[in-house]
């Protein structure tokens, strides 16, 4: 059973028209957050238990950066949405850095030849998300 704290989370994604996603997200991170410092409530901590939990990501579970700025966004978002404390000024703790990469890019024919392989509502979908450039839960929820 889940703790009326965390339903108030929920309900805060919720209302705010986050995605699904987002919020699962979000409660996993809050989650991980309270049971690593055994448990306390998240108002009787700030900036520097944030800090600490963000270095543990790091350093202990070499999480990657995009992982540790989701951590991050989660805990901002309980301190300044559901909890209306704003964390203010976060000097200790930095934003990870994400390593420089170039995307891959598909010529004409590699898509062609990829297409050709997928059934008609597969091909639909996914001619869908090529053309228009939606993510794949956009085209999931789609409805006519």
């Amino acid at each position: 059973m889940e703790s009326s704290f965390l339903n108030s989370v929920r309900r805060t994604i919720r209302t705010l028209h986050y995605s699904i996603r987002t919020e699962q997200a979000y409660l996993s991170w809050i989650r991980q957050y309270i049971l690593f410092h055994n448990k306390r409530h998240p108002s009787g901590m700030g900036v520097a238990e944030v800090g600490k939990f963000l270095s543990y990501l790091a350093n202990e579970r070499h999480v990657s950066a995009a992982t540790q700025n989701q951590a991050l966004n989660a805990l901002n978002f309980l301190y300044t949405q559901v909890l209306g404390l704003p964390l203010g000024d976060l000097q200790g703790v930095a934003r990870a850095k994400r390593p420089k990469r170039l995307p891959v890019v598909l010529t004409q024919r590699e898509v062609n030849l990829l297409l050709d392989h997928l059934s008609s509502a597969y091909l639909l979908m996914a001619k869908l998300m090529y053309g228009s450039g939606l993510r794949l839960m956009e085209v999931l929820r789609l409805r006519i």
